[in-house]
């Protein structure tokens, strides 16, 4: 197909879904994105969005992520959201009885930017931590990471994508794949409406399986329901990611923290479908949430929850994305990953040009969805 003939469905309204859609709409294509509710209410609203490619990864995993840095990069300064995507580095450390020293002697062997600083050291490097929470052993500092507060790179791609004559559907409610003659051939709303298309783009988060799965068509997930508290605003000067051993920290363009863990994650209740089912956070999770937080910021501040986000957090079986043609459904394409946030602008750009084109992108190789087959 040609890029000024190709009509396109996008389902999904996150960081994947409306890159897509922002890049098929730019390159001429006549696009429809379709989503269940608002845009980025899903999994991308509730996102660490940490941009980086740390600790040990397949070679093409880790080549991938590195030219999806180089694309967030020319997008900050392009859109001028020096506001929204910030590159003010990463710093974690191990847990007591356990070091960070190989995870660093790797990262120097693959020419990723990674630095050890002594507690004593941290200060000068990255502001706003206190050096009496960090490992004695010391840290890793990773100075070209970054983050990125996706709601606010998704309205500014919509906006986008709306000048390049896209039609956005929000609230359409559950969509499903239409197949006919052993093609995708376009969605149907939950109303009823179909939309007929050349080819459709199914972006749906933790719901893809799922999803694929009405089609006869396996990708194996180990998507758990994940939470993801926010504060009120607070005084503070980190810039940098924190992933310690107890809590992740970033901060926020308004001035806020945002806060994750993988105990905090286990703790959640889930009742019934993880993905459609109810989710209880208790008041001791965000409260110790809390607590592992203000105890890693300098002059360990009070910290007050201002809003929680909770649900599933998609991640594949293998924990590898899934990019790229569905080969029993043709004309269908999928995006399935863990590190939406990352990947999502350079996923988005590759997937428009294989949609168009017709031509394999190479580093999307390895993490097609036929390795499942």
């Amino acid at each position: 197909m040609t890029s000024s003939t190709a009509r396109v469905v996008v389902l999904g309204g996150g960081i994947l879904g409306v890159s897509t859609a922002a890049h098929l709409a730019r390159s001429g294509a006549s696009v429809d994105l379709v989503t269940e509710a608002a845009p980025a209410s899903g999994a991308s609203g509730r996102s660490l969005a940490w941009l980086n490619s740390a600790g040990p990864r397949s070679a093409a995993y880790h080549s991938l992520r590195a030219v999806a840095l180089d694309r967030w990069r020319t997008l900050a300064h392009r859109e001028d959201l020096r506001h929204a995507v910030r590159f003010d580095g990463g710093l974690t450390w191990a847990a007591p009885g356990a070091s960070h020293r190989e995870r660093h002697a790797h990262e120097l062997s693959i020419g990723y930017d990674s630095r050890w600083l002594a507690p004593g050291e941290v200060a000068r490097w990255t502001p706003g931590v206190d050096p009496a929470a960090v490992a004695e052993e010391g840290a890793v500092f990773n100075p070209g990471e970054g983050w990125a507060d996706l709601p606010t790179v998704v309205a500014v791609l919509l906006e986008r994508f709306r000048a390049d004559g896209g039609r956005l559907r929000t609230g359409a409610g559950p969509a499903r794949v239409v197949v006919a003659g052993g093609r995708a051939r376009g969605v149907r709303t939950a109303s009823g409406e179909v939309l007929d298309a050349d080819a459709v783009v199914l972006a749906t988060g933790a719901a893809v399986p799922r999803d694929l799965a009405g089609l006869g068509v396996a990708v194996p997930e180990d998507t758990p329901v994940a939470l993801l508290v926010e504060t009120e605003p607070v005084g503070h000067a980190l810039r940098a990611v924190l992933n310690t051993p107890r809590v992740a920290v970033r901060p926020t363009p308004a001035g806020t923290l945002v806060l994750d863990s993988g105990w905090a994650e286990r703790e959640v209740v889930v009742h019934g479908d993880p993905l459609d089912g109810r989710h209880e956070v208790r008041e001791r999770t965000v409260e110790g949430l809390l607590a592992e937080a203000s105890r890693v910021m300098a002059g360990n501040p009070p910290l007050r929850a201002a809003r929680r986000g909770v649900g599933p957090k998609p991640i594949p079986g293998d924990g590898e994305p899934v990019a790229g043609p569905v080969g029993a459904v043709p004309g269908l394409h999928v995006l399935f990953t863990h590190s939406g946030a990352t990947l999502g602008v350079v996923l988005g750009e590759f997937t428009a040009r294989e949609v168009l084109t017709g031509e394999p992108v190479p580093l999307l190789a390895p993490f097609r969805p036929e390795r499942f087959a």
